[in-house]
């Protein structure tokens, strides 16, 4: 009897913990980290764009870490973290993303005065952006 009560409350753990996971968006659509992740990915632009810009690797590192500490505690799964992050079609969106972000503030790909400008201006704002620059 104690077997097939235990057993009864392990299915049922697995049965809720698989509709728990199930229920969640997909990574894609979690507004924290694809706000992060954009941060980044202008950030990433900025840097290789602008010779006077470096990106901040410690701030970098402990905000990617912070990310998966977030979507871990919201119930994703390792699994789940590593498809979102390896998804090339997630990639191209975020790139798109921030190129036309980029764009809107007149810093096209080769422009590296305008690259410099923007970050100058994310760095001074101390916007998402900018925690993740530093001027040389």
């Amino acid at each position: 009897m104690r077997r097939l009560i235990a057993t009864a409350l392990a299915l049922t753990l697995f049965a809720l913990a698989f509709t728990a996971a199930a229920a969640l968006p997909p990574l894609s659509e979690v507004r924290p980290i694809n706000d992060q992740l954009f941060a980044a990915a202008v950030g990433d632009r900025i840097r290789k764009e602008c010779p006077t810009i470096s990106a901040r690797m410690v701030v970098v590192m402990q905000k990617a870490r912070a990310l998966e500490r977030y979507a871990k505690a919201q119930g994703y799964t390792d699994a789940q973290i590593d498809a979102y992050t390896s998804s090339e079609p997630d990639k191209r969106r975020l790139e798109a993303r921030a190129l036309a972000y980029l764009a809107e503030r007149s810093a096209r790909p080769g422009d590296a005065e305008a690259h410099c400008r923007v970050g100058r201006a994310e760095i001074a704002a101390k916007s998402p952006i900018g925690e993740l620059l530093r001027s040389r």
